[in-house]
This record gives structure tokens, C-alpha cells and sequence, in this order.
């Protein structure tokens, strides 16, 4: 299908994007890589009248050591935070989820930022945050705010982000030596997971994210509490879908999916704890 018509804006720092978000209201859409947003536009789930573009925004493309954390510009391209050395040592769970979204084009043009916003539960990166405990820098009118990951999620497609906001910073906390995995199933190598999981292991604490489990990127809060309260890997991993919605569709059913969570999960632990 052919988007419907809308007007162009290109924004030229973060200031402006955000002053053209308090114009134009939830009647504007930023468009940074296009991965998310025009697939949207051509099947008419999304029918902004105005398109801000935000994609020369330099100034939000870094990765930065930001002490206790590794701060990440929004529009930093997945590329850049895949072959970055500081992400690797730091937080290298990012740098290899960040190696398994879609193919080299879309890493090479789509952005964190834009990923994150997205808010799709069936992304792989959602799942690294809420693993690592990481938190996102919004900006609006009003000024910035931080919020946890574990807020930012609302619904469907939705966060927290208000229509006049804009997400300018990912944040990861630093976890040089933290045992961690990554866990992908699906059809071909450049396709959503039909479900995944992110897992974070230190000092006896563990962080899980699920990929695909429900209407909005969730943690397996049930595996995490059974893991810091002494729980082996397989029992743990046995209650992974607990609390979880998955849907059925055609590549899975809602138990395959259940199953699936189960059997990541005990990977994901046994790789980080090894």
C-alpha cells in the first residue's frame, strides 16, 4: 500500500525535533533509520500528517563512558554499537544482540533509539535493557527525564514516551564481568525470534528478558526470583513463561511459544553461569 499524504519536516538538532513534536502533537512521527515507522506508514497503521526527520541529528549518534554506565545517543546506528570496543567490554550482551537484529542493510541504517521507541515485543534489543536494568533519557518541553526500563513499556507498540518527547539516550549499566547469553530462535537468520531471551548473571543476582512473550517486551520476573533466591537452573527455567501472554500465530502456537521460553531460558542460564 501507498502511505497517505503527510507533510516533511527535517530537524537539524534535538531542540528543534522536540519544539516540532510540541507544534504538531501525536499528529507527528520521528522518522530516524524508517525501519519501524514506514512499513507502518504503507500498511496504514500509522497515518501521521507530519514526518519529522531526524536522521541527520549528529549530535545524538555516540557511545560514551558515562562512569557506572555506557550512555548510547539514540541515533546511534545498531552497526556502531555492534563493533563498538567500550559496549564490548562493558556491556557485551548489547554488542551481541545488537549482531542478530535483522540483516547488515537494517543495522547499518536503523538506529537503538528507534528500535527502543518502537516499543515492538517481538525486538530483540527491548529484552537486553530490561536484562541489564537499563534506562532511557526522554526529552521534551519540560525538559529530560530518566526512565527505567522496567516502565517504559506500556502496551503494544507503546511506551511511556509522551507525544512531545523524544528519546535521546540509552543507558547500560557496566558489566565487564557479568556472565550473560543471548538466546534467538527463528525461521531464518534475518527474522523477528519467534521468542527469545536475555540473561544476566552477577553477584548472585540474574536479569532476564524475554523476546515475544507477550503484548510488550517482559522480564521472566518468576525465573529471576527463583534464580536469586537459590533455585538450580532447571527449576528456574521451569517457571520462565510464568506470568507471560504469548500470542499464536502462524509460526507458533501460544504453548509452542511457552515452551520455547522455557527451553531458552535454561540455555541462557547454563551459558551465563559456565
Amino acid at each position: 500500500m501507498i502511505p497517505v499524504a503527510f507533510d516533511y519536516q527535517r530537524a537539524e538538532s534535538a531542540d528543534e525535533a522536540v519544539a516540532a513534536l510540541a507544534e504538531h502533537g501525536d499528529e507527528a512521527k520521528l522518522l530516524a533509520g524508517g525501519h519501524s515507522l514506514l512499513p507502518m506508514m504503507k500498511l496504514r497503521l500509522a497515518v501521521p500528517s507530519v514526518v519529522i526527520d531526524v536522521g541527520r541529528v549528529t549530535d545524538l549518534s555516540y557511545v560514551n563512558d558515562g562512569g557506572d554506565h555506557v550512555a548510547i545517543g539514540a541515533l546511534t546506528r545498531h552497526r556502531d554499537v555492534e563493533t563498538n570496543d567500550l559496549v564490548a567490554s562493558q556491556a557485551p550482551l548489547l554488542a551481541k544482540a545488537t549482531t542478530q537484529v535483522g540483516d547488515p542493510q537494517v543495522r547499518h541504517r536503523g538506529t537503538i533509539g528507534g528500535s527502543l521507541a518502537h516499543a515492538d515485543p517481538a525486538a530483540d534489543l527491548p529484552s537486553v535493557l530490561l536484562a541489564m536494568g537499563g534506562s532511557l533519557v526522554a526529552k521534551g518541553p519540560n525538559g529530560e527525564r530518566v526512565i527505567p526500563a522496567g516502565e517504559f513499556f506500556t502496551s503494544f507498540l507503546e511506551s511511556t514516551l509522551a507525544p512531545d518527547e523524544m528519546l535521546t539516550e540509552v543507558r547500560i549499566p557496566k558489566m565487564p564481568d557479568a556472565g550473560w547469553s543471548f538466546q534467538k530462535f527463528n525461521r531464518r537468520a534475518q527474522d523477528f525470534a519467534i521468542v527469545g531471551c536475555s540473561v544476566v548473571r552477577q553477584n548472585g543476582s540474574c536479569g532476564i528478558g524475554l523476546v515475544n512473550m507477550g503484548s510488550t517486551p517482559l522480564s521472566a520476573s518468576a525465573a529471576e526470583a527463583a534464580i536469586s533466591g537459590g533455585s538450580s537452573v532447571e527449576d528456574a527455567a521451569a517457571v520462565a513463561a510464568e506470568g507471560t501472554d504469548p500470542s499464536s500465530d502462524l509460526n507458533a502456537s501460544e504453548e509452542y511459544r511457552r515452551h520455547l521460553a522455557r527451553v531458552l531460558v535454561r540455555r541462557g542460564l547454563e551459558e551465563a553461569s559456565s
